[in-house]
């Protein structure tokens, strides 16, 4: 019987992550030949997997990265079983160490193919899910390519990435706050520019039968009842839909009994509450459109231009589950 040191064993274990008694389990079947252990804790990773295939792996970590230039950046979620192993340092240093060779691929394909220590990222992860007992794999790849990009991270949850169109002063400092938007608030268009009309139009009926239902219930129960909105996006309010509503608060006003010299002064906060009440739809998806979360007075839009000549050209949004 081939005699395993202790120095080999550990050997084994800086490879591949394996338990010290797995590692020495593989060397003494291996007997010692070390290329010959590696494949052997490879199998044994394979026949976990296969076990395990039909678990779901709804824990995990996010992680983003972002090269050296702040020109490209990357978001992952590696998914495991439990959130006990999500959390564990070794876990979440393998995840960190993926995402590092995951910034040279422009694909999920590619990543998976890639080397990671003699072996591709994918052997890698049935390795893995050998050596902790759980299903691992990788559930998001994003990657974001920008004249400046930016990154944030919400407690291994959530990872979002930001390209910005140029390095302006403090880019640092804005493409981090608008990734942070981005995790936060869950936008998934820049503007409402983006959307398909059709898909406003039906959102709008969806939206309004269940304001309609749920104001029969308020109304059963004694209590205000909600506003219907005529319209939920910017992309429905029309020069001739503004202008109606200028021409309805002018008549309220008259109708209240308004002085017509100070309707001017009180117009603008009509109009500014009309397009809030139809825009709901804005305000949920769309990046630019949203209230920024560090000021509710200010529009992610409006924060951004405060930085001078630059603009948002991409993002993106990784999550657990």
């Amino acid at each position: 019987m081939t005699k395993i040191t202790a120095a080999e064993v550990n050997k084994l274990r800086k490879a591949t992550g394996a338990g010290m008694m797995d590692c020495k389990k593989a060397l003494v079947e291996a007997e010692g030949d070390f290329d010959n252990a590696i494949d052997i804790l490879r199998k044994k990773g394979q026949k976990v997997a296969a076990k395990r295939a039909d678990r779901d792996s709804t824990e995990g970590a996010a992680v983003a990265k972002v090269n050296e230039e702040n020109t490209l950046g990357v978001a992952i979620v590696l998914g495991c079983e439990t959130d006990f192993v999500g959390k564990n340092e070794n876990f979440l240093a393998l995840a960190n160490q993926l995402a590092e060779i995951a910034l040279d691929h422009t694909s999920k394909d590619a990543f998976l193919a890639a080397d990671f220590g003699g072996m591709s990222v994918a052997d890698k992860l049935i390795e893995q899910t050998g050596v902790i007992g759980e299903k691992l794999d990788l559930k998001s790849f994003e990657k974001v390519e920008a004249p400046y990009v930016g990154a944030y991270v919400h407690i291994n949850k959530i990872a979002a990435l930001v390209g910005l169109s140029a390095n302006v002063d403090n880019a640092a400092t804005l493409a981090k706050d608008l990734a942070m938007q981005v995790a936060s608030m869950g936008a998934t268009s820049l503007s409402y520019k983006d959307f398909d009309l059709a898909f406003v139009a039906s959102e709008t009926e969806a939206r309004i039968a269940v304001i309609e239902k749920d104001n029969i219930e308020l109304e059963r129960l004694g209590k205000t009842l909600k506003n219907v909105p005529s319209y939920i996006s910017m992309a429905q309010l029309t020069p001739e839909v503004l202008a109606q509503a200028e021409e309805d608060a002018k008549a309220q006003l008259k109708a209240e009994g308004k002085p017509e010299q100070i309707w001017d002064k009180i117009l603008p906060g009509k109009m500014d509450r009309f397009i809030s009440d139809n825009t709901t739809l804005d305000k949920e998806q769309c990046l630019l459109d949203q209230d920024f979360i560090k000021d509710d007075k200010s529009t992610v839009a409006k924060y951004v231009a405060s930085y001078g000549e630059v603009e948002v050209t991409e993002f993106k949004r990784v999550a657990l589950g």
